[in-house]
């Protein structure tokens, strides 16, 4: 019999899939639940348990992950008598893994705590590719003893994993991540325009480019996706503009300043507009392309 927690994952997206195989992988027993069918049978393919509802995912776990796209989702997953408070054991530790608001993070701890049950928030960052191969960055909010007892679930999903401090700021600094990220692709995609456009290889250019102070994991992950027009999603502008609303708005809440975050956040917010929201957030490059007068 295994001695390590049960867990019970709620989510099962682009992230969220290879996140709980790879708990599966490290001898965890994953039962889960999300709205579409054959994101369930993947996961009993691949050696978890596919529950029917929240309810009985959730019943027997020690710790309860969840993994969805916005703070609507973590409240309509958490609340309710169809909820994981409701069925959650006394005791149990859920970490939530969305990129939701702090103020949603610290709501969900206060009313998680009157039910017995402790609360993380732990966002990640590093995208499908991350994912998959367990190497993202986990950002957590919540009690120094509740991040202790998580720590061996999260050092099987990530690499560098950091409490943060209180109740949402985990959430805070996925915040930051996300700003930085989108400035970071706006930036790359400027530069591969440009490089472009005055006959520059541009293959060899990103290369140098990478390989100087320019270089980030944004242009590593990123740069085939630039060279081949390939913006099947690793993280869709769809969510990118929800962070961005996510990081604009809790900025003005602290009277922090940012321009540069601003305009990308309208940036991200055309593109969307224009009928690129499912793309992955690569495809900045295209409201580049627009705006210099090339074709899309």
């Amino acid at each position: 019999m295994s001695t390590l927690p049960k867990v019970a994952w709620i989510g099962l997206g682009i992230m969220g899939s290879p996140m709980a195989e790879n708990l599966i992988k490290a001898g965890y027993s994953v039962t889960g639940f999300t709205l579409e069918r054959e994101k369930l049978d993947r996961l009993a393919a691949n050696g978890g348990t596919a529950a029917p509802s929240i309810a009985e995912a959730v019943k027997d776990a020690d710790v309860v992950v969840t993994m969805v796209p916005a703070s609507p989702h973590v409240e309509a997953i958490a609340y309710g008598d169809d909820g994981i408070l409701a069925h959650a054991k006394k005791g149990a530790l859920l970490i939530d893994m969305s990129s939701i608001t702090p103020q949603t993070s610290i709501d969900l701890a206060e009313a998680a705590r009157e039910k017995g049950v402790r609360v993380l928030d732990a966002p990640v960052s590093g995208g499908e590719a991350g994912a998959v191969e367990a190497v993202l960055s986990i950002m957590v909010g919540g009690e120094q003893a509740d991040f202790d007892q998580a720590k061996p679930v999260f050092d099987v999903l990530g690499r560098t994993i950091v409490l943060c401090g209180p109740h949402g700021a985990g959430q805070t600094v996925k915040a930051a991540n996300q700003l930085i990220v989108a400035v970071n692709i706006q930036a790359c995609a400027e530069a591969v325009v440009f490089l472009e456009k005055s006959g520059v290889d541009l293959n060899a250019a990103l290369d140098v480019l990478n390989g100087g102070l320019a270089g980030s994991t944004v242009l590593t992950r990123k740069k085939d996706n630039f060279i081949n027009r390939d913006f099947a999603p690793g993280f869709r502008i769809d969510l990118h503009h929800k962070d961005m609303g996510i990081v604009t708005d809790a900025a003005r809440n602290v009277g922090a300043a940012l321009p540069v975050g601003a305009v990308v956040a309208q940036l991200v917010a055309s593109l969307r507009a224009q009928g690129d929201g499912g793309l992955d957030h690569s495809a900045l490059l295209r409201a580049v392309e627009r705006l210099s007068g090339s074709q899309v």
